[in-house]
Protein backbone atom coordinates (compact mmCIF):
# COMPACT_ATOMS: atom_id res chain seq x y z
CA UNK A 1 0.00 0.00 0.00
CA UNK A 2 1.48 3.44 -0.42
CA UNK A 3 2.58 4.95 2.08
CA UNK A 4 2.69 8.87 3.18
CA UNK A 5 1.64 11.94 4.56
CA UNK A 6 -1.80 12.93 4.51
CA UNK A 7 -2.72 16.60 3.72
CA UNK A 8 -6.55 18.05 5.22
CA UNK A 9 -8.25 21.31 3.82
CA UNK A 10 -11.63 22.91 4.59
CA UNK A 11 -12.70 25.49 1.63
CA UNK A 12 -15.77 27.84 1.25
CA UNK A 13 -18.25 28.87 3.65
CA UNK A 14 -18.12 27.34 7.45
CA UNK A 15 -20.46 25.06 8.82
CA UNK A 16 -21.49 24.38 12.80
CA UNK A 17 -20.17 20.65 12.05
CA UNK A 18 -17.45 20.62 9.27
CA UNK A 19 -14.70 20.61 11.88
CA UNK A 20 -16.25 17.40 13.05
CA UNK A 21 -15.43 15.93 9.67
CA UNK A 22 -12.31 17.05 10.04
CA UNK A 23 -11.84 15.44 13.72
CA UNK A 24 -13.01 12.47 12.06
CA UNK A 25 -10.12 12.86 9.09
CA UNK A 26 -7.45 12.89 11.88
CA UNK A 27 -8.40 10.24 14.55
CA UNK A 28 -9.43 7.73 11.43
CA UNK A 29 -5.71 9.09 10.07
CA UNK A 30 -3.62 8.56 12.85
CA UNK A 31 -5.22 5.25 13.32
CA UNK A 32 -4.38 3.91 10.16
CA UNK A 33 -1.38 2.03 9.21
CA UNK A 34 -0.45 3.78 5.91
CA UNK A 35 -0.42 7.32 6.75
CA UNK A 36 2.63 9.12 8.88
CA UNK A 37 1.91 12.55 9.23
CA UNK A 38 -1.09 14.26 9.44
CA UNK A 39 -0.95 18.15 8.10
CA UNK A 40 -3.37 21.01 7.88
CA UNK A 41 -3.78 23.42 5.64
CA UNK A 42 -4.16 26.86 6.64
CA UNK A 43 -6.24 29.17 5.38
CA UNK A 44 -7.14 26.31 2.43
CA UNK A 45 -5.14 25.90 -1.03
CA UNK A 46 -4.11 29.37 -0.62
CA UNK A 47 -1.95 28.99 2.52
CA UNK A 48 -0.72 25.53 1.09
CA UNK A 49 1.00 27.18 -1.56
CA UNK A 50 2.66 29.18 0.85
CA UNK A 51 3.63 26.07 3.09
CA UNK A 52 1.40 27.03 5.84
CA UNK A 53 0.67 23.58 7.36
CA UNK A 54 -0.48 22.69 10.57
CA UNK A 55 0.93 19.31 12.33
CA UNK A 56 -2.22 17.58 13.33
CA UNK A 57 -0.56 15.06 14.47
CA UNK A 58 1.07 16.40 17.76
CA UNK A 59 -1.98 18.36 18.60
CA UNK A 60 -3.32 17.91 22.05
CA UNK A 61 -5.87 14.94 21.89
CA UNK A 62 -8.96 16.99 23.59
CA UNK A 63 -8.56 19.70 21.19
CA UNK A 64 -8.91 17.19 18.55
CA UNK A 65 -11.80 15.51 20.48
CA UNK A 66 -12.87 19.47 21.25
CA UNK A 67 -13.55 19.60 17.13
CA UNK A 68 -16.54 17.83 17.30
CA UNK A 69 -18.17 20.40 19.03
CA UNK A 70 -16.67 23.49 17.54
CA UNK A 71 -18.31 25.26 14.98
CA UNK A 72 -16.60 27.27 11.56
CA UNK A 73 -13.64 25.95 10.12
CA UNK A 74 -10.67 25.00 12.55
CA UNK A 75 -8.07 25.53 9.57
CA UNK A 76 -8.95 28.53 8.24
CA UNK A 77 -10.96 28.41 5.46
CA UNK A 78 -10.55 30.12 1.47
CA UNK A 79 -12.45 30.90 -1.94
CA UNK A 80 -9.60 30.40 -3.90
CA UNK A 81 -10.07 29.56 -7.57
CA UNK A 82 -7.17 27.13 -8.81
CA UNK A 83 -5.37 28.66 -11.55
CA UNK A 84 -3.30 27.00 -14.06
CA UNK A 85 0.12 28.44 -13.00
CA UNK A 86 -1.27 26.78 -9.38
CA UNK A 87 -0.91 23.74 -9.96
CA UNK A 88 3.08 23.51 -10.25
CA UNK A 89 3.19 24.88 -6.66
CA UNK A 90 0.88 22.82 -5.77
CA UNK A 91 2.70 19.79 -6.96
CA UNK A 92 5.84 21.04 -5.94
CA UNK A 93 4.71 21.44 -2.11
CA UNK A 94 3.34 18.26 -2.26
CA UNK A 95 6.24 16.69 -2.82
CA UNK A 96 8.13 18.50 -0.66
CA UNK A 97 6.35 17.12 2.34
CA UNK A 98 5.82 13.77 0.78
CA UNK A 99 1.91 14.12 0.55
CA UNK A 100 0.38 11.19 -0.97
CA UNK A 101 -2.94 11.70 0.75
CA UNK A 102 -5.01 14.32 0.40
CA UNK A 103 -8.40 15.58 2.08
CA UNK A 104 -10.80 18.54 0.96
CA UNK A 105 -13.53 19.09 3.20
CA UNK A 106 -16.01 21.55 0.99
CA UNK A 107 -18.83 22.13 -1.31
CA UNK A 108 -18.78 21.55 -5.54
CA UNK A 109 -16.16 24.32 -5.82
CA UNK A 110 -14.19 22.05 -3.61
CA UNK A 111 -14.46 19.15 -5.15
CA UNK A 112 -13.48 20.78 -8.84
CA UNK A 113 -10.73 21.60 -6.47
CA UNK A 114 -9.22 18.01 -5.83
CA UNK A 115 -10.17 16.76 -8.92
CA UNK A 116 -7.97 19.23 -10.36
CA UNK A 117 -5.02 18.71 -8.18
CA UNK A 118 -5.98 14.67 -8.29
CA UNK A 119 -5.52 14.70 -12.40
CA UNK A 120 -2.76 16.98 -12.59
CA UNK A 121 -0.67 15.16 -10.42
CA UNK A 122 -1.47 12.10 -12.47
CA UNK A 123 -0.46 13.45 -15.39
CA UNK A 124 2.90 14.06 -13.85
CA UNK A 125 3.16 10.54 -12.55
CA UNK A 126 2.86 11.54 -9.14
CA UNK A 127 0.98 9.27 -7.19
CA UNK A 128 -1.94 10.66 -4.95
CA UNK A 129 -5.26 9.63 -3.41
CA UNK A 130 -7.28 12.58 -3.62
CA UNK A 131 -10.80 12.46 -1.66
CA UNK A 132 -13.54 14.84 -0.96
CA UNK A 133 -15.33 15.33 2.13
CA UNK A 134 -19.00 16.62 1.53
CA UNK A 135 -20.13 19.78 3.08
CA UNK A 136 -21.81 22.56 2.32
CA UNK A 137 -25.23 24.17 4.16
CA UNK A 138 -26.72 24.93 0.68
CA UNK A 139 -27.23 21.08 0.17
CA UNK A 140 -26.71 21.46 -3.35
CA UNK A 141 -24.11 18.31 -3.88
CA UNK A 142 -24.75 16.35 -6.67
CA UNK A 143 -24.92 12.32 -5.54
CA UNK A 144 -25.23 12.54 -2.61
CA UNK A 145 -28.42 12.31 -0.55
CA UNK A 146 -27.71 15.85 2.03
CA UNK A 147 -24.50 17.52 2.45
CA UNK A 148 -23.31 17.37 6.25
CA UNK A 149 -23.90 21.23 7.42
CA UNK A 150 -27.56 21.81 5.58
CA UNK A 151 -29.26 19.62 8.86
CA UNK A 152 -28.07 22.49 11.24
CA UNK A 153 -28.16 25.11 9.24
CA UNK A 154 -31.81 23.88 8.00
CA UNK A 155 -32.69 23.94 12.42
CA UNK A 156 -30.71 27.34 12.88
CA UNK A 157 -32.74 28.55 10.03
CA UNK A 158 -36.58 26.75 11.19
CA UNK A 159 -35.93 28.19 14.79
CA UNK A 160 -35.55 31.80 13.71
CA UNK A 161 -38.58 31.80 11.41
CA UNK A 162 -40.69 30.12 14.34
CA UNK A 163 -39.90 32.80 16.84
CA UNK A 164 -40.05 35.35 13.91
CA UNK A 165 -43.35 34.00 13.16
CA UNK A 166 -44.49 34.02 17.16
CA UNK A 167 -43.85 38.13 16.87
CA UNK A 168 -45.12 38.78 13.41
CA UNK A 169 -48.71 37.06 14.47
CA UNK A 170 -48.81 38.93 17.59
CA UNK A 171 -47.46 42.51 16.22
CA UNK A 172 -49.71 41.97 12.86
CA UNK A 173 -52.05 45.51 14.20
CA UNK A 174 -48.28 47.36 13.23
CA UNK A 175 -46.46 45.08 10.98
CA UNK A 176 -48.44 43.26 8.25
CA UNK A 177 -45.48 41.64 6.76
CA UNK A 178 -41.99 39.78 7.86
CA UNK A 179 -39.89 38.77 4.83
CA UNK A 180 -36.97 36.19 6.21
CA UNK A 181 -33.60 35.80 3.47
CA UNK A 182 -31.84 32.51 4.05
CA UNK A 183 -28.72 31.71 1.79
CA UNK A 184 -28.54 29.41 -0.76
CA UNK A 185 -27.46 30.93 -4.48
CA UNK A 186 -29.04 28.35 -6.64
CA UNK A 187 -30.95 26.19 -4.89
CA UNK A 188 -33.54 26.24 -2.23
CA UNK A 189 -32.96 23.56 -0.23
CA UNK A 190 -32.47 26.18 3.22
CA UNK A 191 -35.49 27.94 2.25
CA UNK A 192 -37.94 25.06 1.86
CA UNK A 193 -36.87 23.57 5.30
CA UNK A 194 -38.55 26.41 7.17
CA UNK A 195 -41.66 24.52 6.21
CA UNK A 196 -41.40 22.76 9.06
CA UNK A 197 -41.70 25.70 11.41
CA UNK A 198 -45.56 25.50 10.58
CA UNK A 199 -47.59 23.48 12.81
CA UNK A 200 -51.11 25.42 12.35
CA UNK A 201 -52.44 26.88 8.91
CA UNK A 202 -52.01 30.64 9.87
CA UNK A 203 -48.15 29.22 11.24
CA UNK A 204 -44.87 30.99 9.95
CA UNK A 205 -44.21 30.62 7.24
CA UNK A 206 -47.25 31.60 4.72
CA UNK A 207 -44.91 31.49 1.17
CA UNK A 208 -41.89 30.42 0.30
CA UNK A 209 -40.06 31.12 -2.59
CA UNK A 210 -36.48 29.53 -3.85
CA UNK A 211 -34.09 29.88 -7.28
CA UNK A 212 -36.11 26.26 -8.57
CA UNK A 213 -39.00 28.87 -9.94
CA UNK A 214 -38.88 31.96 -12.04
CA UNK A 215 -39.88 35.18 -9.79
CA UNK A 216 -42.75 36.97 -10.96
CA UNK A 217 -43.34 40.31 -8.99
CA UNK A 218 -46.88 39.90 -10.06
CA UNK A 219 -47.88 36.33 -8.38
CA UNK A 220 -46.28 37.13 -5.47
CA UNK A 221 -48.17 40.63 -4.84
CA UNK A 222 -51.23 38.67 -5.18
CA UNK A 223 -50.01 36.00 -3.08
CA UNK A 224 -49.33 38.34 -0.45
CA UNK A 225 -52.75 39.84 -0.90
CA UNK A 226 -54.37 36.63 -0.42
CA UNK A 227 -52.42 35.58 2.73
CA UNK A 228 -53.09 39.12 4.74
CA UNK A 229 -56.62 38.91 3.20
CA UNK A 230 -56.96 35.51 5.11
CA UNK A 231 -55.46 35.64 8.46
CA UNK A 232 -54.81 39.57 8.64
CA UNK A 233 -51.00 39.11 8.15
CA UNK A 234 -48.52 37.07 6.28
CA UNK A 235 -44.63 35.81 6.72
CA UNK A 236 -42.12 35.48 3.74
CA UNK A 237 -39.36 33.38 3.16
CA UNK A 238 -36.68 33.53 0.35
CA UNK A 239 -33.54 32.47 -1.21
CA UNK A 240 -31.26 34.64 -1.51
CA UNK A 241 -30.58 33.49 -5.37
CA UNK A 242 -34.18 34.57 -6.57
CA UNK A 243 -34.08 35.28 -10.34
CA UNK A 244 -36.82 36.93 -12.74
CA UNK A 245 -37.15 34.68 -16.44
CA UNK A 246 -34.77 36.68 -18.11
CA UNK A 247 -32.05 35.27 -15.71
CA UNK A 248 -31.97 38.81 -13.42
CA UNK A 249 -31.60 38.79 -9.69
CA UNK A 250 -34.46 39.97 -7.59
CA UNK A 251 -31.68 41.37 -5.75
CA UNK A 252 -30.56 43.63 -8.98
CA UNK A 253 -27.06 42.22 -7.64
CA UNK A 254 -23.92 42.22 -10.62
CA UNK A 255 -21.37 40.88 -8.61
CA UNK A 256 -19.56 38.35 -8.99
CA UNK A 257 -17.17 36.15 -6.80
CA UNK A 258 -13.94 34.44 -7.95
CA UNK A 259 -16.19 30.79 -9.02
CA UNK A 260 -17.81 33.61 -11.16
CA UNK A 261 -20.91 32.85 -8.58
CA UNK A 262 -23.19 35.88 -8.05
CA UNK A 263 -22.76 37.41 -4.88
CA UNK A 264 -25.63 38.59 -3.04
CA UNK A 265 -26.41 40.05 -0.06
CA UNK A 266 -24.34 43.16 1.29
CA UNK A 267 -21.26 42.45 -1.15
CA UNK A 268 -24.20 43.03 -3.89
CA UNK A 269 -26.03 45.89 -3.01
CA UNK A 270 -29.45 45.23 -2.66
CA UNK A 271 -30.68 42.22 -1.09
CA UNK A 272 -33.94 39.77 -2.22
CA UNK A 273 -35.68 40.62 1.23
CA UNK A 274 -35.17 44.07 1.01
CA UNK A 275 -36.59 43.69 -2.75
CA UNK A 276 -39.67 42.19 -2.37
CA UNK A 277 -40.04 44.38 0.77
CA UNK A 278 -39.73 47.41 -1.14
CA UNK A 279 -42.56 45.69 -3.77
CA UNK A 280 -45.29 45.41 -0.85
CA UNK A 281 -45.00 48.66 0.67
CA UNK A 282 -45.00 50.45 -2.61
CA UNK A 283 -48.10 48.04 -3.63
CA UNK A 284 -49.93 47.75 -0.44
CA UNK A 285 -48.46 50.83 1.76
CA UNK A 286 -48.28 48.36 4.57
CA UNK A 287 -45.57 48.44 6.99
CA UNK A 288 -43.44 45.01 7.68
CA UNK A 289 -39.74 44.08 8.71
CA UNK A 290 -37.23 42.12 6.81
CA UNK A 291 -34.32 39.63 8.35
CA UNK A 292 -31.15 38.84 7.22
CA UNK A 293 -29.45 36.30 9.15
CA UNK A 294 -26.32 35.68 6.53
CA UNK A 295 -23.85 33.51 7.29
CA UNK A 296 -25.17 33.60 11.03
CA UNK A 297 -27.11 30.43 10.56
CA UNK A 298 -23.84 28.38 8.75
CA UNK A 299 -22.05 29.02 12.75
CA UNK A 300 -24.97 28.51 15.10
CA UNK A 301 -23.54 25.29 17.10
CA UNK A 302 -26.18 25.83 19.51
CA UNK A 303 -28.77 24.82 17.30
CA UNK A 304 -26.60 21.95 16.04
CA UNK A 305 -28.70 18.86 14.46
CA UNK A 306 -27.04 15.94 16.48
CA UNK A 307 -27.71 13.92 13.33
CA UNK A 308 -25.46 16.04 11.29
CA UNK A 309 -22.74 16.60 13.96
CA UNK A 310 -22.51 12.83 13.92
CA UNK A 311 -22.61 11.78 10.30
CA UNK A 312 -20.26 14.90 9.61
CA UNK A 313 -17.68 13.02 11.67
CA UNK A 314 -18.64 10.01 10.19
CA UNK A 315 -17.76 11.12 6.54
CA UNK A 316 -14.34 11.95 8.08
CA UNK A 317 -14.02 8.47 8.92
CA UNK A 318 -15.18 6.90 5.37
CA UNK A 319 -12.73 9.84 3.25
CA UNK A 320 -9.89 7.35 5.19
CA UNK A 321 -11.44 4.03 4.71
CA UNK A 322 -12.10 5.08 0.66
CA UNK A 323 -8.30 6.02 0.50
CA UNK A 324 -7.38 2.76 2.68
CA UNK A 325 -8.85 0.66 0.02
CA UNK A 326 -7.00 2.89 -2.44
CA UNK A 327 -9.80 5.02 -3.89
CA UNK A 328 -8.89 8.35 -5.93
CA UNK A 329 -10.81 10.82 -7.18
CA UNK A 330 -14.67 9.96 -5.46
CA UNK A 331 -16.38 12.06 -3.01
CA UNK A 332 -17.88 10.54 0.10
CA UNK A 333 -21.56 10.03 -0.60
CA UNK A 334 -24.47 9.86 1.88
CA UNK A 335 -27.66 7.33 0.88
CA UNK A 336 -31.16 7.58 2.22
CA UNK A 337 -32.30 3.84 3.21
CA UNK A 338 -35.51 5.00 5.24
CA UNK A 339 -37.01 7.97 6.42
CA UNK A 340 -38.62 6.40 9.36
CA UNK A 341 -36.86 5.02 11.22
CA UNK A 342 -34.28 7.29 9.79
CA UNK A 343 -31.42 5.28 8.59
CA UNK A 344 -28.60 6.13 6.09
CA UNK A 345 -24.99 4.15 4.10
CA UNK A 346 -22.09 5.84 3.03
CA UNK A 347 -20.93 5.19 -0.46
CA UNK A 348 -19.10 7.24 -2.87
CA UNK A 349 -19.45 9.38 -6.06
CA UNK A 350 -16.82 10.71 -8.56
CA UNK A 351 -15.62 14.14 -8.00
CA UNK A 352 -15.83 15.20 -12.29
CA UNK A 353 -19.86 14.14 -11.49
CA UNK A 354 -20.29 16.53 -8.21
CA UNK A 355 -17.29 19.36 -9.40
CA UNK A 356 -18.95 22.97 -10.16
CA UNK A 357 -22.78 22.21 -10.60
CA UNK A 358 -24.97 22.65 -8.37
CA UNK A 359 -28.32 20.41 -7.42
CA UNK A 360 -31.91 21.71 -7.06
CA UNK A 361 -34.10 20.78 -5.29
CA UNK A 362 -36.54 18.13 -7.18
CA UNK A 363 -40.29 19.53 -8.44
CA UNK A 364 -42.37 16.97 -6.12
CA UNK A 365 -40.61 18.69 -3.61
CA UNK A 366 -42.73 22.11 -4.27
CA UNK A 367 -46.97 22.32 -4.12
CA UNK A 368 -48.33 22.70 -7.39
CA UNK A 369 -48.16 27.02 -6.66
CA UNK A 370 -44.34 27.12 -6.47
CA UNK A 371 -44.90 29.26 -3.29
CA UNK A 372 -44.77 26.34 -0.40
CA UNK A 373 -43.19 23.03 -0.07
CA UNK A 374 -44.92 19.54 -0.54
CA UNK A 375 -45.23 16.83 2.30
CA UNK A 376 -42.79 14.18 0.27
CA UNK A 377 -40.39 17.29 0.89
CA UNK A 378 -40.97 17.60 4.60
CA UNK A 379 -41.01 13.74 5.23
CA UNK A 380 -37.67 14.16 3.76
CA UNK A 381 -36.68 17.10 6.48
CA UNK A 382 -37.68 15.85 9.89
CA UNK A 383 -35.67 13.48 10.07
CA UNK A 384 -32.70 15.69 9.88
CA UNK A 385 -34.13 18.75 11.82
CA UNK A 386 -34.34 17.03 15.06
CA UNK A 387 -36.75 17.69 17.67
CA UNK A 388 -37.99 21.14 17.52
CA UNK A 389 -39.64 23.02 20.49
CA UNK A 390 -43.27 23.00 21.18
CA UNK A 391 -44.86 26.93 21.57
CA UNK A 392 -48.43 27.76 22.89
CA UNK A 393 -50.63 30.55 22.20
CA UNK A 394 -53.92 31.84 24.49
CA UNK A 395 -56.99 31.20 23.63
CA UNK A 396 -59.53 33.49 22.33
CA UNK A 397 -61.47 33.34 25.39
CA UNK A 398 -62.63 36.95 25.96
CA UNK A 399 -64.36 38.93 28.74
CA UNK A 400 -67.48 39.43 29.07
Amino acid sequence: MLKGNALIGQSGGPTSVINSSLAGVIESALASSFIENVYGMNFGIEGFMKEWLFDLGRQPRKVIEGLRHTPSSALGSSRHKVQEVDLPVILSVLKKFNIRYFFLIGGNDTMDTIHRVEAYCRGEKYELKGIGIPKTVDNDLFGTDHTPGFASAARSNIMNVMQAGVLARDMQKVDKFVIYQTIGRDAGWLAAATALARKADDDAPHLIYTPEFDFSREKFLRDVEKCIKAIGWVSIVCGEGLKYADGTPVSASTTKDKFNNTEFGAMGGASVATSLHRMIVDEFGYRGEFQITESLIMCDFVRASPIDLEEAYQCGVEAVKLAAAEETGVMVSIKRVSNNPYSIEFGKVPLREVAVSAKPMPSNYFNAEGNHVSQLFLDYMKPLAGELPEFVRLEKIFAK
